[in-house]
Order: C-alpha cells, then structure tokens, then sequence
C-alpha cells in the first residue's frame, strides 16, 4: 500500500480496467484525463506504464473503441469511448462486485 492510496498495489491492479470502464461509462477521455479522475476519486496516482497497457487490454478485447483528436497547439491523442459490449462488460463487472462486497460483509458474523 502506498502513501497515496488507500489500496494494495495488487488490489489498484485488478480495479483498474472496473474502474475505467466506469470512468469511460461517463463519455470519452484521453488516458491523462482518466487517470487524473481516478486519483481525483481517492484511487491513487496510475502510472502510464499501468494505465496505457490496461486500455490497450480493453481495446484489444473490444470493450473500448478509440480515434485520434487533433491536439490544439500539440500533437494529437488517443481518446478512448465505451463501445456496446463495454457497457455490458461493466454491468456484469459491477454485479460481481457487489456479490463480492456482500460476501465480504456478511463473512464472518
């Protein structure tokens, strides 16, 4: 666990494509953007070497679609949007966390 997070590096890794899925879930965004967000939210800071491979991840297997934006006065970026199967993807993401957190609570009493 870092100092600036309140989760396990092993935890913030396995979040992290939830997370960015719900993120996107929200509209497009730029990889800086996502990751500013997710800190914003208490997640804590995201390297690019573990964010831009976990989009790819999500691109690779469909759930994110991406085109390139003309950068004002700077080169371009990738932007990343939710595609269909995304959105489901998320829906059953957010379903098996909450089962999780359930277990969690209920474990033990």
């Amino acid at each position: 666990m870092s100092k600036d997070s309140p989760f396990p590096g092993s935890w913030q890794r396995a979040m992290l494509p939830m997370l960015l899925l719900a993120e996107l879930s929200t509209g497009h965004a730029h990889g800086y953007a996502l990751s500013k967000s997710l800190q914003d939210r208490g997640f804590g800071p995201i390297k690019g070497a573990t964010l831009y491979p976990a989009l790819a991840k999500l691109e690779a297997s469909g759930l994110v679609e991406t085109r390139w934006e003309e950068g004002q006065g700077g080169p371009g970026r990738k932007v990343y949007e939710l595609s269909d199967s995304g959105y489901a993807e998320l829906e059953s993401h957010r379903a098996n966390f909450d089962m999780l957190a359930q277990l969690v609570r209920t474990t033990g009493r």
